[in-house]
Protein backbone atom coordinates (compact mmCIF):
# COMPACT_ATOMS: atom_id res chain seq x y z
CA UNK A 1 0.00 0.00 0.00
CA UNK A 2 1.38 3.35 -0.99
CA UNK A 3 0.90 6.45 1.07
CA UNK A 4 0.00 8.54 -2.02
CA UNK A 5 -2.67 6.13 -3.21
CA UNK A 6 -5.82 7.89 -4.41
CA UNK A 7 -9.07 6.77 -2.82
CA UNK A 8 -11.26 8.85 -5.09
CA UNK A 9 -13.02 12.23 -4.88
CA UNK A 10 -15.78 11.04 -2.53
CA UNK A 11 -13.23 9.96 0.07
CA UNK A 12 -11.34 13.24 -0.39
CA UNK A 13 -14.48 15.16 0.53
CA UNK A 14 -14.99 12.99 3.61
CA UNK A 15 -11.34 13.39 4.58
CA UNK A 16 -11.53 17.16 4.09
CA UNK A 17 -14.64 17.32 6.27
CA UNK A 18 -12.88 15.29 8.96
CA UNK A 19 -9.78 17.50 8.78
CA UNK A 20 -11.78 20.72 9.19
CA UNK A 21 -13.75 19.42 12.17
CA UNK A 22 -10.64 17.88 13.77
CA UNK A 23 -8.76 21.18 13.62
CA UNK A 24 -11.80 22.98 14.98
CA UNK A 25 -12.14 20.53 17.83
CA UNK A 26 -8.51 20.89 18.87
CA UNK A 27 -8.65 24.67 18.49
CA UNK A 28 -11.44 24.55 21.05
CA UNK A 29 -9.68 22.06 23.31
CA UNK A 30 -9.77 23.30 26.89
CA UNK A 31 -12.01 26.25 26.01
CA UNK A 32 -14.87 25.21 28.31
CA UNK A 33 -12.68 24.80 31.43
CA UNK A 34 -11.01 28.13 30.69
CA UNK A 35 -14.41 29.80 30.26
CA UNK A 36 -15.61 28.26 33.51
CA UNK A 37 -12.54 29.37 35.45
CA UNK A 38 -11.71 32.76 33.92
CA UNK A 39 -15.15 34.04 32.87
CA UNK A 40 -17.64 32.33 35.19
CA UNK A 41 -15.20 32.08 38.13
CA UNK A 42 -16.32 28.63 39.28
CA UNK A 43 -14.28 26.39 41.59
CA UNK A 44 -12.37 23.17 40.94
CA UNK A 45 -15.35 20.93 41.82
CA UNK A 46 -17.47 22.55 39.11
CA UNK A 47 -14.64 22.36 36.58
CA UNK A 48 -14.16 18.67 37.31
CA UNK A 49 -17.90 18.13 36.94
CA UNK A 50 -17.81 19.88 33.57
CA UNK A 51 -14.99 17.59 32.43
CA UNK A 52 -16.62 14.36 33.64
CA UNK A 53 -20.39 14.73 33.89
CA UNK A 54 -20.97 16.24 30.44
CA UNK A 55 -19.25 13.46 28.46
CA UNK A 56 -20.64 10.76 30.78
CA UNK A 57 -24.25 11.90 30.39
CA UNK A 58 -23.65 12.43 26.68
CA UNK A 59 -22.53 8.82 26.41
CA UNK A 60 -25.76 7.67 28.07
CA UNK A 61 -27.81 9.83 25.72
CA UNK A 62 -26.01 8.23 22.76
CA UNK A 63 -26.91 4.65 23.79
CA UNK A 64 -30.23 4.45 21.90
CA UNK A 65 -28.81 6.32 18.91
CA UNK A 66 -26.54 3.42 17.81
CA UNK A 67 -29.32 1.03 16.70
CA UNK A 68 -31.27 4.03 15.40
CA UNK A 69 -28.36 4.92 13.11
CA UNK A 70 -28.15 1.34 11.80
CA UNK A 71 -31.66 1.77 10.37
CA UNK A 72 -30.82 4.93 8.45
CA UNK A 73 -28.56 6.13 5.70
CA UNK A 74 -25.35 7.31 7.28
CA UNK A 75 -24.58 10.43 5.24
CA UNK A 76 -27.66 12.37 6.45
CA UNK A 77 -26.88 11.29 10.02
CA UNK A 78 -23.32 12.62 9.68
CA UNK A 79 -24.55 15.96 8.39
CA UNK A 80 -27.22 16.10 11.09
CA UNK A 81 -24.73 15.49 13.91
CA UNK A 82 -22.43 18.18 12.48
CA UNK A 83 -25.32 20.65 12.45
CA UNK A 84 -26.33 19.70 16.00
CA UNK A 85 -22.78 20.40 17.19
CA UNK A 86 -22.68 23.67 15.24
CA UNK A 87 -25.94 24.85 16.83
CA UNK A 88 -24.97 23.78 20.36
CA UNK A 89 -21.52 25.36 20.27
CA UNK A 90 -22.78 28.54 18.56
CA UNK A 91 -25.08 29.14 21.52
CA UNK A 92 -22.04 29.76 23.75
CA UNK A 93 -20.62 32.86 21.97
CA UNK A 94 -24.17 34.08 21.43
CA UNK A 95 -24.95 33.84 25.15
CA UNK A 96 -21.60 35.45 26.01
CA UNK A 97 -22.31 38.38 23.70
CA UNK A 98 -25.70 38.86 25.38
CA UNK A 99 -24.18 38.60 28.85
CA UNK A 100 -26.24 35.55 29.85
CA UNK A 101 -23.67 32.76 29.63
CA UNK A 102 -23.86 30.44 32.64
CA UNK A 103 -22.30 27.25 33.90
CA UNK A 104 -25.49 25.25 33.29
CA UNK A 105 -25.35 26.14 29.60
CA UNK A 106 -21.76 24.90 29.32
CA UNK A 107 -22.83 21.64 30.97
CA UNK A 108 -25.80 21.13 28.61
CA UNK A 109 -23.71 21.96 25.55
CA UNK A 110 -21.01 19.49 26.62
CA UNK A 111 -23.68 16.76 26.94
CA UNK A 112 -25.15 17.50 23.50
CA UNK A 113 -21.73 17.63 21.83
CA UNK A 114 -20.58 14.40 23.51
CA UNK A 115 -23.72 12.53 22.36
CA UNK A 116 -23.35 13.92 18.83
CA UNK A 117 -19.63 12.98 18.79
CA UNK A 118 -20.40 9.32 19.60
CA UNK A 119 -23.24 9.16 17.07
CA UNK A 120 -21.10 10.77 14.36
CA UNK A 121 -18.24 8.33 15.04
CA UNK A 122 -20.50 5.27 14.86
CA UNK A 123 -22.19 6.46 11.66
CA UNK A 124 -18.83 7.50 10.19
CA UNK A 125 -17.36 4.03 10.60
CA UNK A 126 -20.32 2.45 8.83
CA UNK A 127 -20.21 5.07 6.08
CA UNK A 128 -16.47 4.65 5.51
CA UNK A 129 -16.84 0.88 5.15
CA UNK A 130 -19.32 1.43 2.31
CA UNK A 131 -17.37 4.27 0.73
CA UNK A 132 -13.96 2.66 0.13
CA UNK A 133 -13.01 -0.89 -0.92
CA UNK A 134 -11.98 -3.26 1.91
CA UNK A 135 -8.35 -3.24 0.78
CA UNK A 136 -8.24 0.55 1.20
CA UNK A 137 -9.66 0.75 4.72
CA UNK A 138 -6.22 0.78 6.35
CA UNK A 139 -5.00 3.59 4.09
CA UNK A 140 -8.15 5.60 4.83
CA UNK A 141 -7.90 5.09 8.59
CA UNK A 142 -4.19 5.95 8.48
CA UNK A 143 -5.00 9.27 6.82
CA UNK A 144 -7.60 10.08 9.45
CA UNK A 145 -5.07 9.21 12.16
CA UNK A 146 -2.32 11.42 10.70
CA UNK A 147 -4.80 14.29 10.33
CA UNK A 148 -5.87 13.91 13.95
CA UNK A 149 -2.30 14.05 15.26
CA UNK A 150 -1.50 17.08 13.11
CA UNK A 151 -4.56 18.84 14.51
CA UNK A 152 -3.58 17.78 18.03
CA UNK A 153 -0.15 19.34 17.62
CA UNK A 154 -1.33 22.64 16.12
CA UNK A 155 -4.81 23.20 17.54
CA UNK A 156 -4.35 23.72 21.32
CA UNK A 157 -1.51 26.29 21.05
CA UNK A 158 -3.44 28.26 18.42
CA UNK A 159 -6.65 27.96 20.44
CA UNK A 160 -4.91 29.19 23.56
CA UNK A 161 -3.48 32.15 21.65
CA UNK A 162 -6.91 32.95 20.21
CA UNK A 163 -8.40 32.82 23.71
CA UNK A 164 -5.82 35.29 25.00
CA UNK A 165 -5.65 37.66 22.01
CA UNK A 166 -9.12 37.59 20.43
CA UNK A 167 -11.44 36.88 23.32
CA UNK A 168 -12.62 33.95 25.45
CA UNK A 169 -15.19 32.53 23.02
CA UNK A 170 -13.17 32.81 19.81
CA UNK A 171 -11.99 29.19 19.81
CA UNK A 172 -15.51 27.95 20.62
CA UNK A 173 -16.88 29.89 17.65
CA UNK A 174 -14.14 28.49 15.40
CA UNK A 175 -15.00 24.99 16.57
CA UNK A 176 -18.69 25.59 15.81
CA UNK A 177 -17.94 26.87 12.31
CA UNK A 178 -15.71 23.86 11.66
CA UNK A 179 -18.72 21.55 12.10
CA UNK A 180 -20.77 23.64 9.68
CA UNK A 181 -17.97 23.36 7.11
CA UNK A 182 -17.74 19.62 7.80
CA UNK A 183 -21.47 19.24 7.07
CA UNK A 184 -21.01 21.09 3.78
CA UNK A 185 -18.07 18.85 2.87
CA UNK A 186 -20.06 15.69 3.56
CA UNK A 187 -22.95 17.10 1.51
CA UNK A 188 -20.52 17.61 -1.40
CA UNK A 189 -19.79 13.86 -1.45
CA UNK A 190 -23.11 13.41 -3.20
CA UNK A 191 -25.80 10.82 -2.75
CA UNK A 192 -25.71 7.23 -3.90
CA UNK A 193 -25.73 5.55 -0.50
CA UNK A 194 -28.24 2.69 -0.55
CA UNK A 195 -31.11 2.64 1.92
CA UNK A 196 -30.74 0.04 4.70
CA UNK A 197 -32.99 -2.94 4.44
CA UNK A 198 -36.38 -2.45 6.06
CA UNK A 199 -36.32 -3.67 9.65
CA UNK A 200 -38.73 -3.88 12.52
CA UNK A 201 -39.23 -0.97 14.87
CA UNK A 202 -36.54 -0.23 17.39
CA UNK A 203 -36.86 -2.53 20.40
CA UNK A 204 -35.44 -2.17 23.90
CA UNK A 205 -33.26 -5.27 23.37
CA UNK A 206 -31.62 -3.56 20.38
CA UNK A 207 -30.00 -1.07 22.75
CA UNK A 208 -27.81 -3.82 24.22
CA UNK A 209 -27.19 -5.62 20.94
CA UNK A 210 -23.87 -3.88 20.34
CA UNK A 211 -22.55 -4.98 23.73
CA UNK A 212 -23.77 -8.55 23.21
CA UNK A 213 -21.98 -8.71 19.88
CA UNK A 214 -18.74 -7.37 21.37
CA UNK A 215 -18.79 -9.69 24.37
CA UNK A 216 -19.48 -12.78 22.26
CA UNK A 217 -16.87 -12.01 19.61
CA UNK A 218 -13.62 -13.93 20.19
CA UNK A 219 -11.42 -11.16 18.75
CA UNK A 220 -13.27 -7.94 19.56
CA UNK A 221 -13.86 -8.90 23.20
CA UNK A 222 -10.15 -8.97 24.18
CA UNK A 223 -9.48 -5.91 22.02
CA UNK A 224 -12.19 -3.98 23.87
CA UNK A 225 -10.70 -5.03 27.22
CA UNK A 226 -7.28 -3.89 26.06
CA UNK A 227 -8.55 -0.50 24.90
CA UNK A 228 -10.62 0.10 28.05
CA UNK A 229 -7.71 -0.51 30.40
CA UNK A 230 -5.06 1.21 28.29
CA UNK A 231 -7.07 4.34 27.44
CA UNK A 232 -8.47 4.60 30.95
CA UNK A 233 -5.03 4.46 32.57
CA UNK A 234 -3.42 6.84 30.07
CA UNK A 235 -6.20 9.42 30.27
CA UNK A 236 -6.71 8.90 34.00
CA UNK A 237 -3.12 9.93 34.71
CA UNK A 238 -3.14 12.97 32.43
CA UNK A 239 -4.43 15.37 35.14
CA UNK A 240 -1.89 13.92 37.59
CA UNK A 241 0.93 14.58 35.16
CA UNK A 242 -0.27 18.18 34.88
CA UNK A 243 -0.14 18.55 38.67
CA UNK A 244 3.30 16.93 38.80
CA UNK A 245 4.76 19.14 36.08
CA UNK A 246 3.08 22.47 36.85
CA UNK A 247 2.90 22.38 40.65
CA UNK A 248 5.59 20.08 41.98
CA UNK A 249 8.31 20.37 39.34
CA UNK A 250 7.73 24.04 38.47
CA UNK A 251 7.33 23.80 34.70
CA UNK A 252 5.84 26.91 33.08
CA UNK A 253 2.48 26.54 31.26
CA UNK A 254 4.16 27.09 27.89
CA UNK A 255 6.61 24.29 28.67
CA UNK A 256 3.73 22.00 29.61
CA UNK A 257 1.99 22.76 26.31
CA UNK A 258 5.20 22.29 24.34
CA UNK A 259 5.84 18.95 26.05
CA UNK A 260 2.68 17.53 24.50
CA UNK A 261 2.53 19.44 21.20
CA UNK A 262 5.95 18.42 19.84
CA UNK A 263 5.51 14.64 20.46
CA UNK A 264 2.39 14.70 18.27
CA UNK A 265 4.83 14.66 15.35
CA UNK A 266 5.41 11.05 16.38
CA UNK A 267 1.73 10.43 15.73
CA UNK A 268 2.00 11.92 12.26
CA UNK A 269 5.07 9.79 11.45
CA UNK A 270 3.62 6.58 12.87
CA UNK A 271 0.28 6.86 11.08
CA UNK A 272 1.99 7.48 7.75
CA UNK A 273 4.27 4.46 8.25
CA UNK A 274 1.42 2.11 9.17
CA UNK A 275 0.46 0.93 5.65
CA UNK A 276 4.11 0.10 4.88
CA UNK A 277 4.53 -1.78 8.15
CA UNK A 278 1.38 -3.80 7.54
CA UNK A 279 2.39 -4.45 3.94
CA UNK A 280 5.75 -5.83 5.07
CA UNK A 281 4.93 -7.67 8.31
CA UNK A 282 1.18 -8.31 8.17
CA UNK A 283 -1.72 -6.71 9.98
CA UNK A 284 -1.94 -8.97 13.02
CA UNK A 285 1.81 -8.87 13.88
CA UNK A 286 1.74 -5.07 13.63
CA UNK A 287 -1.35 -4.95 15.86
CA UNK A 288 0.34 -7.10 18.51
CA UNK A 289 3.70 -5.34 18.34
CA UNK A 290 2.37 -1.79 18.40
CA UNK A 291 -0.14 -2.75 21.10
CA UNK A 292 2.66 -4.13 23.28
CA UNK A 293 5.10 -1.28 22.66
CA UNK A 294 2.55 1.41 23.48
CA UNK A 295 2.26 -0.07 26.99
CA UNK A 296 5.94 0.45 27.79
CA UNK A 297 6.05 4.24 28.16
CA UNK A 298 3.71 5.36 30.94
CA UNK A 299 5.82 3.97 33.79
CA UNK A 300 8.75 6.18 32.71
CA UNK A 301 6.71 9.31 33.47
CA UNK A 302 6.74 8.41 37.18
CA UNK A 303 10.48 9.17 37.16
CA UNK A 304 10.18 12.53 35.42
CA UNK A 305 12.99 14.90 36.57
CA UNK A 306 12.74 18.68 36.79
CA UNK A 307 14.56 21.31 34.76
CA UNK A 308 15.38 21.41 31.04
CA UNK A 309 16.35 17.75 31.13
CA UNK A 310 12.88 16.93 32.41
CA UNK A 311 11.25 18.77 29.52
CA UNK A 312 13.32 16.79 27.01
CA UNK A 313 12.61 13.60 28.97
CA UNK A 314 8.82 13.97 28.82
CA UNK A 315 8.98 14.86 25.12
CA UNK A 316 10.89 11.67 24.31
CA UNK A 317 8.55 9.51 26.37
CA UNK A 318 5.41 11.07 24.90
CA UNK A 319 6.87 10.86 21.38
CA UNK A 320 7.39 7.12 21.80
CA UNK A 321 3.94 6.60 23.31
CA UNK A 322 2.15 8.59 20.64
CA UNK A 323 4.11 7.00 17.77
CA UNK A 324 3.16 3.51 18.95
CA UNK A 325 -0.48 4.53 19.45
CA UNK A 326 -0.63 6.07 15.98
CA UNK A 327 0.39 2.74 14.44
CA UNK A 328 -1.96 0.70 16.62
CA UNK A 329 -5.06 2.89 16.22
CA UNK A 330 -5.65 2.72 12.43
CA UNK A 331 -4.89 -1.02 12.40
CA UNK A 332 -7.39 -1.52 15.22
CA UNK A 333 -10.02 0.64 13.49
CA UNK A 334 -9.63 -1.31 10.24
CA UNK A 335 -9.56 -4.69 11.99
CA UNK A 336 -12.68 -3.81 13.96
CA UNK A 337 -14.63 -2.64 10.90
CA UNK A 338 -13.79 -5.83 9.03
CA UNK A 339 -15.30 -7.93 11.83
CA UNK A 340 -18.63 -6.08 11.92
CA UNK A 341 -21.64 -7.05 9.80
CA UNK A 342 -23.18 -4.13 7.94
CA UNK A 343 -26.40 -4.13 9.95
CA UNK A 344 -24.58 -3.86 13.30
CA UNK A 345 -21.75 -1.41 12.64
CA UNK A 346 -23.28 1.74 14.12
CA UNK A 347 -24.73 0.16 17.24
CA UNK A 348 -21.54 -1.80 17.94
CA UNK A 349 -19.26 1.20 17.43
CA UNK A 350 -21.60 3.22 19.63
CA UNK A 351 -21.37 0.57 22.36
CA UNK A 352 -17.58 0.61 22.01
CA UNK A 353 -17.42 4.42 22.33
CA UNK A 354 -19.83 4.60 25.26
CA UNK A 355 -17.94 1.90 27.15
CA UNK A 356 -14.58 3.52 26.47
CA UNK A 357 -15.74 6.94 27.67
CA UNK A 358 -17.28 5.41 30.80
CA UNK A 359 -14.02 3.56 31.58
CA UNK A 360 -11.97 6.74 31.13
CA UNK A 361 -14.30 8.68 33.44
CA UNK A 362 -14.20 5.96 36.10
CA UNK A 363 -10.43 5.47 36.06
CA UNK A 364 -9.84 9.22 36.02
CA UNK A 365 -11.92 9.53 39.20
CA UNK A 366 -10.22 6.53 40.83
CA UNK A 367 -6.72 7.76 40.05
CA UNK A 368 -7.58 11.23 41.29
CA UNK A 369 -8.54 9.71 44.65
CA UNK A 370 -5.45 7.50 44.63
CA UNK A 371 -3.20 10.50 44.01
CA UNK A 372 -4.78 12.20 47.00
CA UNK A 373 -3.35 9.45 49.20
CA UNK A 374 -0.09 8.63 47.43
CA UNK A 375 0.82 11.76 45.49
CA UNK A 376 0.76 12.08 41.68
CA UNK A 377 4.16 10.46 41.05
CA UNK A 378 3.30 7.22 42.88
CA UNK A 379 -0.17 7.09 41.31
CA UNK A 380 1.35 7.47 37.82
CA UNK A 381 3.81 4.69 38.67
CA UNK A 382 1.01 2.34 39.74
CA UNK A 383 -0.83 3.05 36.49
CA UNK A 384 2.40 2.46 34.57
CA UNK A 385 2.80 -0.97 36.14
CA UNK A 386 -0.83 -1.92 35.48
CA UNK A 387 -0.72 -0.81 31.86
CA UNK A 388 2.10 -3.32 31.28
CA UNK A 389 -0.48 -6.12 31.49
CA UNK A 390 -2.60 -4.73 28.65
CA UNK A 391 -0.71 -6.65 25.91
CA UNK A 392 -2.05 -9.85 27.51
CA UNK A 393 -5.52 -8.73 26.42
CA UNK A 394 -4.58 -8.59 22.75
CA UNK A 395 -5.83 -11.50 20.60
CA UNK A 396 -3.04 -14.05 20.20
CA UNK A 397 -4.23 -15.37 16.83
CA UNK A 398 -6.03 -13.89 13.87
CA UNK A 399 -8.55 -16.72 13.61
CA UNK A 400 -11.84 -14.94 13.10
CA UNK A 401 -13.24 -14.92 9.56
CA UNK A 402 -14.05 -11.54 8.10
CA UNK A 403 -17.71 -10.73 8.62
CA UNK A 404 -19.95 -10.19 5.65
Amino acid sequence: MMRGRSLGPRFRWLWSAYAVSAFGTWLGFGAFPMLAILVLHVGPVAVSALAAVGPAVGALVAVPLGPWVDRRRKRPVLMGMDLVRFAALSSVPAAYALGVLGFAQLLVVSVVVAAADITFTSAGGAYLKGLVPPEDLLVANGRFESTNWTATALGPPLGGAAFALLGPVTSVLANAVSFLLSALGIRAIGDGEPHPRATARLRVRDLADGWRFLLRHPVLRPLLGNVLLFNGLIMGTEPLLAVLMLNQLGFAPWQYGLAFAVPCLGGLAGSRLTPRLVGRFGRHPVLLTAGALRACWLLALAFLPDGPGGLAYVMVVEFGLIACCSVFNPVLATYRLEQLPADRIARTLSAWSVTTKAAIAALTAIWGLLAGFTGPRVAIGIAGVLVLVTPLLLPRHDRTPVAA
